[in-house]
């Protein structure tokens, strides 16, 4: 057993170490976009459900000496693919197979109901290997020791699996070989499971799903742009499954009628915070739904640990609950984002829920009038969310990048129109007031930004690149004779920042649009041999909690100061409440000889500029020698950080409080 269960516990660790160390190798390849991670998912997704699918097929069609065969041919096979640079199909694959494969196999030779206890060790072994990636490994290796670490880990997997499936054939056949002398529970009918026992399976798999990600979008986007914060939900997800499968002797801590109670307190909190139309406390909401995800999704597992078959049947079971999951992931990540101008999917979840968990307790006769009026509230909430979403908003768009809404707040001159990305502010313009055409926000002529381009104007026309478009606040600076390029990911903020804003419309200079990422298009542009030969670079891609950190390493450095006039100035806007991204620049610049300062901006409260910092990168002191950069600092370099590259970069190291003290914080701990 202990053969068995290691072998489980590795391949479920390593299968939730690969995904980041995969996706975090090619994003610079792909560039910035989110469909980096949207496509591994489902890349990764899509495999899972197919080793389910492979351990459903073998164990049920092929004898067990023909199971292990196949199986050791294919583990010595994916040896070939190692080290797991950028290959990871079979070897994701196999390791995908591992936990049902390895439970039927074992399954003969133990006690009824407790091979699934193994499904929860694996489980706990995924939570294992989703925190000790941000945590224990990505801050002390590079991007190519962790693959090489990983592979020589998967080859251990690998002979500990060879061994298990040959020790399974040689055992075919044995009677149940374990008496602890323990009593253990009543086993399950033989029975095969019903058409409605499928039908349960995937409706509770795929809610549980689809409240993960829906929860972790709201929170994450709509509440708290908190670094590291999606690992929490993620985290507890993984969590209720341990407890649904593994307490009380297998049987599991999921009680029906008290996370049913927890399920009707939860959302009537939701539904009257809600109704507060989104003056949300970070302090209350973040624990507060992050709770009811935690009891939503615990009442799914739960749910799914009751309809456990017997064990001659798991192999029926995970391929069911990995198509529903698979299925609420797909509907979350891809459908919802197409289908649904807003994050509409978290309220419906819960509106399915309601619905579904008052048809089981209909069924089982008890608790019918608190799921009635859980499932009344949940309505209630999911009412009021929509109204939140459309509050102030004139405009509400949603793409595969997120939600973008348009606000128009205040009256009379001091009427404002913002452009919103989730909680984040991407720009915003005065709509009626005279100066309504003067650069504000992060962007005023006091930031440093603005400084370093009235600097240059000074000489005469300049050339302005800018990487992140907002809604295009820094064309503003833009005169007769000027040129301004904007690059940015996203089509649809240039269509919000030309309908709905007018910086744009009433810049005199000549003004160039690139989509797609800033990275991959300024490379290309060398390949051509067309440097821009721009007279200030400024970079505004680090204002909230999802750094793309492709464009802040070495390399992307270096990039940057080759597209530069020999005298031009890089400018990277680091304003950020989390993460101090200033030794991060000042590393970069000591070792590739690039003078480097910080431009601090404390405007007073009344007026239109942000509290800004700016650090401004040139090839020589003399760049920035100029009295409108007087205010300028140096910044010393950190020997204690480590230079960011493509293989090395890593948000722990940057953040201006641990992890566990913004969580006190938010949680009201501190």
């Amino acid at each position: 057993m202990l053969l068995f269960a290691s072998t489980i516990l590795l391949s479920a660790f390593l299968l939730f170490l690969v995904q980041p160390i995969i996706a975090k190798q090619i994003l610079p390849w792909f560039g910035g976009s989110s469909a980096v991670w949207t496509t591994c998912l489902v890349f990764f997704q899509v495999l899972l459900l197919l080793g389910y699918a492979y351990s459903h097929l073998v164990t049920n069609r092929l004898a067990p000496r023909q199971q292990a065969r196949l199986h050791i041919a294919l583990l010595l096979a994916s040896l070939v693919f190692l080290p797991i640079i950028p290959t990871i199909g079979l070897p994701y694959f196999l390791l995908s197979t591992t936990g049902p494969l390895l439970q039927k196999w074992v399954a003969p030779r133990f006690p009824e109901k407790s091979v699934y206890r193994l499904f929860a060790l694996s489980n706990f072994g995924s939570l294992a290997g989703l925190l000790a990636f941000p945590f224990v490994i990505e801050p002390f290796a590079t991007s190519r020791t962790q693959s090489l670490a990983w592979s020589g880990a998967y080859a251990l997997f690998a002979l500990a699996c060879a061994l298990s499936a040959w020790r399974a054939a040689r055992g075919a056949g044995a009677p149940n070989i374990v008496d602890t002398g323990a009593p253990q529970p009543a086993a399950p009918t033989a029975a095969p499971p019903r058409r409605r026992d499928y039908a349960m399976w995937i409706a509770f798999s795929a809610l549980g799903s689809a409240l993960l990600l829906a929860s972790t979008g709201h929170i994450t986007q709509n509440i708290a742009s908190v670094p590291f914060l999606w690992v929490l939900p993620l985290s507890l997800y993984l969590l209720t499954f341990v407890l649904a499968f593994e307490g009380r002797g297998g049987r599991g801590w999921y009680e029906r009628w008290m996370l049913f109670v927890a399920l009707l307190f939860v959302v009537g909190m939701a539904a009257g915070l809600s109704a507060g139309r989104g003056v949300l406390d970070v302090g209350l909401a973040v624990p507060l739904y992050t709770a009811g995800m935690f009891v939503a999704v615990f009442v799914c597992n739960g749910e799914l640990a009751l309809r456990k078959p017997a064990p001659r049947y798991l192999t029926h079971f995970y391929l069911t609950i990995s198509f529903g999951g698979a299925l609420g992931g797909l509907f979350v990540g891809l459908v919802a984002p197409r289908l649904f101008p807003a994050t509409y999917e978290l309220p419906l979840a819960l509106m399915a829920l309601a619905a579904l968990a008052l048809a089981v307790v209909w069924n089982n006769r008890f608790l019918v009038g608190p799921a009635l009026v859980a499932s009344l509230a949940t309505a209630w909430y999911g009412a009021e969310y929509f109204t939140f979403l459309r509050d102030d908003v004139i405009y509400m768009h949603r793409n595969f990048y997120g939600t973008l809404r348009v606000r128009e707040q205040g009256a009379g001159n001091q009427q404002v129109r913002r452009l919103l990305h989730g909680v984040i502010l991407h720009g915003e313009q005065l709509t009626i007031a005279p100066d309504r055409l003067e650069p504000g926000t992060y962007y005023a002529r006091s930031s440093g930004a603005g400084r370093a381009i009235e600097a240059k104007q000074a000489a005469g026309p300049v050339r302005l690149g800018v990487v992140g478009l907002g809604v295009g606040t820094l064309s503003a600076y833009g005169r007769a004779g000027d040129s301004v390029r904007f690059y940015e990911l996203d089509p649809d903020v240039l269509a919000l920042a030309k309908e709905y804003f007018s910086y744009l419309g009433s810049s005199p200079s000549q003004l160039e649009f690139v989509i797609g990422d800033a990275r991959l298009s300024m490379e290309r542009e060398l390949a051509r041999g067309a440097p821009q030969r721009y007279d200030v670079l400024a970079i505004d891609a680090f204002s909230s909690d999802s750094i793309p950190a492709h464009l802040i390493t070495r390399e992307a450095i270096e990039l940057y100061m080759q597209h530069l006039a020999s005298d031009g100035i890089l400018a990277v806007h680091v304003s950020n409440r989390f993460l101090d991204l200033k030794p991060v620049l000042a590393n970069i610049a000591q070792v590739s000889g690039l003078t480097l300062r910080l431009v601090s901006d404390n405007p007073p409260a009344s007026s239109s500029a942000s509290i800004t910092e700016w650090v401004l990168i040139a090839r020589t002191p003399a760049s920035l020698d100029h009295e409108l950069l007087a205010v300028a600092e140096p910044i010393e370099p950190n020997p204690a950080l480590s230079l960011w590259t493509d293989q090395f970069n890593n948000l722990l190291d940057v953040l201006k409080s641990r992890p566990i003290d913004e969580f006190r914080r938010l949680f009201g701990m501190s």
